[in-house]
């Protein structure tokens, strides 16, 4: 199964500052994954356990039933599922073909623990999450 390109992993803030080996590691850990139009990606409410990058594709984000956003090329959601296995905050469904790759949780926290810097870029993702959901409100 394909890889993921460090530079479509770099692309995404949570990883932009990590070092190649990292990002290697990173990168074998990843499932390629491809949804057809109109195919739920993740669905609000449902246990989150994976983080997601879209190499491809675009795709609606709802909250509630009201569409609160559009992702593309190089964009990524997830990352709460790293941490916590929440339940997921919002639907994501594929407006056209959307070919992505899929980190599972069980994956990653084994990188971060032996790579501790990851830790601080996940928590400035997480809270610039945070911040703009709050903008939302």
């Amino acid at each position: 199964m394909p890889a993921p390109s460090s530079e479509l992993i770099r692309g995404v803030p949570l990883f932009a500052e990590a070092d190649e080996k990292f990002l290697d590691q990173l990168a074998g850990e990843f499932i390629s994954r491809t949804y057809a139009p109109g195919e739920t990606i993740t669905e609000e409410g449902e246990a989150g356990r994976t983080f997601v990058v879209i190499e491809s594709g675009e795709a609606t984000v709802t909250v509630h039933g009201k569409e609160v956003g559009k992702l593309g090329p190089g964009e990524a959601f997830g990352e709460m599922a790293l941490i916590d296995k929440s339940a997921r905050s919002a639907t994501i469904k594929a407006d056209t073909e959307v070919h992505g790759y899929q980190l599972p949780v069980w994956s990653f926290r084994p990188l971060v623990e032996s790579h501790p810097e990851m830790a601080w870029a996940l928590l400035e993702a997480l809270a610039q999450r945070v911040r703009v959901a709050e903008s939302r409100t």
